[in-house]
Parts: structure tokens; sequence; C-alpha cells
């Protein structure tokens, strides 16, 4: 290879390296934009007291807040959403309107939660509903009956989230790593946010 064919060659890798770069950076990136629609729609769900940051944490987890986000399996938008799933929240909701639009989105997102919430509220503890409110809104609530179940069995508190994470590996169909990772990515991502939702580098 000449001398000029060999600076070509690392200028187009180093161009290569910088696009890559940069793409990286901007899927990075954490906005500030939904903030207000967070706050909106958490506020409309679960009440005022209720921190709003824990689904902007749960959107970014999804999504990076990405509204054009879209997964192998379908779901689609910020708080990754299966058809099927909007059409059901929107089906109680009926001032919703298409599962593309951001605040939509979100609105539905948030809705969904608050329905999982009240289905753990008797099957949990206190401290412990968030986490099975996030990991069911990841591997569907069956799931997490079925470690419930497991946990039982070997006479562990099945209505503690850390119960479920050490029998996680024996229940069978789950692909478990996927969903205790969610669930600390979230708190995580929360972990990084100052009061007002700004989220500082990690």
């Amino acid at each position: 290879m000449t001398g000029v064919r060999r600076f070509a060659c690392a200028v187009i890798l180093a161009l290569a390296a910088s696009v890559s770069a940069t793409t990286v950076h901007a899927q990075s990136v954490v906005t500030d934009r939904y903030d207000d629609t967070f706050r909106k729609y958490s506020k409309r769900f679960f009440g005022p007291a209720f921190d709003w940051r824990l689904f902007k944490a749960q959107g970014m987890a999804e999504s990076n807040l990405d509204p054009q986000a879209k997964s192998w399996v379908g779901a689609r938008g910020i708080m990754q959403l299966m058809s099927s799933t909007y059409k059901e929240v929107q089906s109680k909701n009926p001032d919703l309107g298409e599962i593309n639009d951001p605040e939509w989105n979100i609105a539905a997102g948030i809705s969904y939660n608050r329905q999982l919430w009240r289905q753990w509220q008797n099957e949990s503890d206190e401290a412990h509903v968030s986490d099975f409110m996030l990991g069911s809104y990841n591997a569907g609530r069956s799931v997490l009956l079925r470690a419930q179940r497991v946990a039982r069995d070997r006479a562990l508190d099945s209505r503690f989230w850390p119960s479920i994470q050490t029998v996680a590996p024996s229940v069978p169909r789950w692909r478990y790593s996927e969903t205790l990772t969610y669930v600390d990515r979230i708190k995580a991502n929360l972990a990084r946010m100052d009061s007002k939702g700004k989220v500082t580098a990690k």
C-alpha cells in the first residue's frame, strides 16, 4: 500500500470513529423537553405527592426519551408501549390521541403504571410496590406472580423485591436478568437527577 493510500485509509477510519463517537454521544443526551408532561400525568394518575421523576427515569431506561424509538417486537415511543397495551389504556382514557404523539405515549405509560401499582398494592410490601410495578411493566405481571410462588416455596417473603431477585434464576420462562437490570437502571437514572429532574453526568 502506498503512503497516499495509507493516509487516505487513516483519514477514513478517523472519520468513521468520529461519526461513531458522535452517534453514541447523541444517544446519551437526556433532555428536559418532556419534564412538564411527566409532571402533568404523574399528578393526574398518582397524585401531586408522587415523585414524577421516577417516570422520567423509566422513559430514559425505555427509550432514552426518544419519541421515535421502536423495538424489534414493535414497542413504540418514549415509554415503549405495545399497540395492544396502548389500546387497553386508551379504552380507559378516551382523551388519549395517537401512540406516536410523545405526550399521549407518556400519559399512557404512566396510566399503565398506575394500573400495575394498584394490582401490586396488596401483594407487595409498601416499600417495594414501585419495584414490582416497574418489574411487571417490563416482564408482565404473570411472570412476577410466578416468582412470588417460588419465593414462598423457599420460605421467603414474596412481598419483598429482594426475595424476587434471589429466586429469579429459578423462575421458568423468564429472562430475569433483563428485568432486574431494567429496574436497577431506572433507580440509577433517578439517583442521577436533582430535585428538578435535571440529570447529572454519570
